[in-house]
């Protein structure tokens, strides 16, 4: 079983309160870093798709004001 190191965004800072990110037998890992017993497993196609998505703003509209 190949899994890389769990990575949080830089802009997370001393923060436990973000999504982390691995590869693992060729997909994606994420999981919330102060739930780390949940993870969601998803193809690197689909990956680059969703942040593809946040990028272009598709997923505004979902956010907290």
């Amino acid at each position: 079983m190949s899994k890389s190191a769990w990575q949080k965004s830089s802009y997370s800072g001393a923060s436990n309160e973000c999504v982390e990110v691995r590869t693992a037998n060729s997909l994606i890992e994420l999981r919330e870093s102060d739930s780390g017993e949940i993870v969601i497993r998803t193809a690197p196609r689909k990956f680059v798709e969703f942040l593809q998505g946040v990028k272009s703003g598709e997923f505004d509209h979902h956010a907290e004001h």
